[in-house]
């Protein structure tokens, strides 16, 4: 439901608004994305990885989560209003707005994973369709109003989410504790920063990418890299909709039967890669059918060269969701945060290459590339946390007796 919200909305301003205003939301939204990471790093990583299912500490723990993503979400607000402040005209005034609606937004966002952490995926279900009851409409008045512009339609977006926000608490039964998120972020100072700086790590490559784009290729260029995107949308609500379950499900099996995860973890990857290159290409067969038209307006055009080479870099990025979850199940934060860092080493530069030498489709295609050259790195380092990790037993073999000539065949027969 979240991601089909956001769907809708990143589909409703390309159709409303054209190239430069939508270019200015996809930068702002990026933005957010980012602030989002330094939230669940922060706030709901900590609380999937040591509170899934133990739902006797999850209240106290949820108040102390939801708190930091409250903090959270002042701070990267005052910092987006400062910047809007300063950058002005369209991509200023989107930033703006983006700048008061991140406090609803992001603690809208912990509510939703703090539910799935103890099994009450309902009530994330229920405050995801209240924020769009409430988004939609707005949207819609506000254009029939003559209000058509990117800063009103992030108030519409950020309203629905402080709907939900404030909800969520009903919902709960928690309020959220600022007090409560120092001692959080004390309390769990060995796994929030690593995975605030893995989160922002991996969100960073996309952000400063599409940055470096806007100031070499501008900021319209942004808007269609973004409307590829957009297409992907129904492809990701699987995405970001299994990436809530599957790391409470990793915890799950590492407790009760830990030699399932690396099968667990392979088939997650290869499943969301499958999945993702699948609609890539249904995409490449209705696009021009009037589907891009339909979704995107007159955008679809420039979008359309777009979507192969960004569904190449999203299913690169599929294949890296199954050791990510592997790491975090295992608890291995320093082995996840080397991964995330060394990923966007290998992106941000390849992207930024690309777009000098070959325009928009040569960052796309390089970062493609570049995505699916981390994907080893971090299978890598998976298997290195395994190996260090006391909770996957070490595989035991019988040493074969003397002039025994059946026992090798005999132990690899009974897979010992």
């Amino acid at each position: 439901m979240c991601s089909l919200t956001n769907f809708v909305l990143s589909a409703y301003i390309a159709r409303s608004l054209g190239a430069a205003q939508f270019g200015a939301f996809a930068l702002a939204y990026l933005t957010y994305g980012f602030a989002n990471n330094v939230s669940r790093g922060l706030s709901i990583e900590p609380l999937l990885v040591r509170f899934s299912g133990a739902e006797w500490k999850w209240r106290r723990a949820t108040g102390g989560c939801t708190g930091t993503a409250v903090l959270v979400g002042l701070a990267t607000g005052a910092v987006a209003l400062i910047a809007g402040v300063l950058l002005g005209g369209t991509t200023g005034i989107a930033f703006v707005g983006l700048g008061l609606m991140m406090p609803g937004l992001l603690l809208q966002d912990s509510w939703r994973y703090a539910f799935f952490a103890v099994g009450r995926g309902r009530k994330a279900f229920v405050n995801d369709t209240a924020w769009a009851f409430v988004q939609i409409p707005l949207l819609v008045a506000l254009k029939e109003t003559g209000h058509a512009n990117v800063f009103w339609f992030i108030v519409a977006w950020g309203a629905g989410a402080y709907f939900g926000a404030v909800f969520g608490m009903f919902q709960a039964r928690v309020v959220p504790r600022l007090v409560g998120a120092t001692l959080w972020l004390i309390s769990h100072r060995d796994l929030g920063p690593r995975y605030m700086l893995e989160n922002t790590g991996t969100n960073a490559s996309t952000t400063v990418l599409s940055y470096n784009v806007s100031s070499i290729l501008g900021v319209a260029t942004v808007g269609d890299m973004q409307a590829a995107n957009v297409l992907m949308g129904p492809f990701k609500i699987i995405l970001f909709g299994l990436g809530m379950i599957t790391i409470p499900e990793a915890a799950h099996i590492l407790r009760t039967s830990p030699r399932r995860l690396p099968l667990f973890c392979l088939a997650v990857s290869a499943g969301l890669t499958l999945a993702a290159l699948a609609w890539c290409a249904v995409l490449l067969v209705t696009m021009p059918l009037g589907v891009g038209h339909l979704v995107l307006g007159s955008i679809w055009r420039p979008a359309y060269p777009l979507v192969l080479p960004t569904a190449l870099a999203i299913a690169g990025g599929c294949a890296n969701v199954g050791p990510g979850t592997g790491m975090h199940a295992l608890g291995a934060a320093r082995r996840s945060l080397r991964a995330s860092l060394l990923n966007s080493a290998i992106v941000i530069p390849l992207g930024i290459v690309g777009a000098l030498v070959a325009g928009v489709l040569g960052a796309l295609y390089f970062s493609a590339a570049a995505a699916w050259l981390a994907t080893g790195t971090s299978w890598w380092y998976f298997r290195k946390a395994m190996r260090e990790s006391s909770a996957i037993p070490a595989p035991t073999r019988k040493r074969p007796r003397s002039g025994d000539r059946y026992s090798t065949a005999g132990t690899a027969q009974h897979g010992v």
